[in-house]
């Protein structure tokens, strides 16, 4: 299969919390990380969500600082025990999209 992504995909072994905005419930939800770019990023979760919604994630990075960010769900995939999601950053300002990719550099050099 050819690969249409435009930005390097890393994997971070890390869980983090997800708020769907535009909702008045306090719920979160937690996924794990399996592919992170400075565009967007790929999970697993047990919950479903809405294809085309907004969630607020605090995403922690490697050197341990958190991230907010907002996430698009673009693509779902029903897995056995749970759900794989794609998800777009919006309006990830160039800061922190810079450190996903200083991360992905390090991780790169490291193998």
């Amino acid at each position: 299969m050819e690969e249409r992504r435009r930005s390097i995909r890393t994997e971070l072994h890390a869980e983090l919390l997800m708020n769907r905005l535009g909702t008045q419930a306090e719920e979160k939800i937690i996924i794990q990380i399996c592919d992170l770019s400075k565009s967007g990023m790929g999970f697993i979760c047990e919950g479903q969500l809405e294809m085309g919604a907004v969630y607020e994630c605090s995403l922690m990075i490697w050197t341990k600082e958190v991230i907010q960010v907002f996430v698009k769900i673009v693509r779902a995939e029903e897995l056995e025990n749970g759900f794989r999601y794609g998800g777009l950053f919006v309006g990830m300002n160039d800061l922190d999209a810079y450190r996903i990719q200083v991360y992905q550099t390090v991780d790169e050099y490291k193998q």
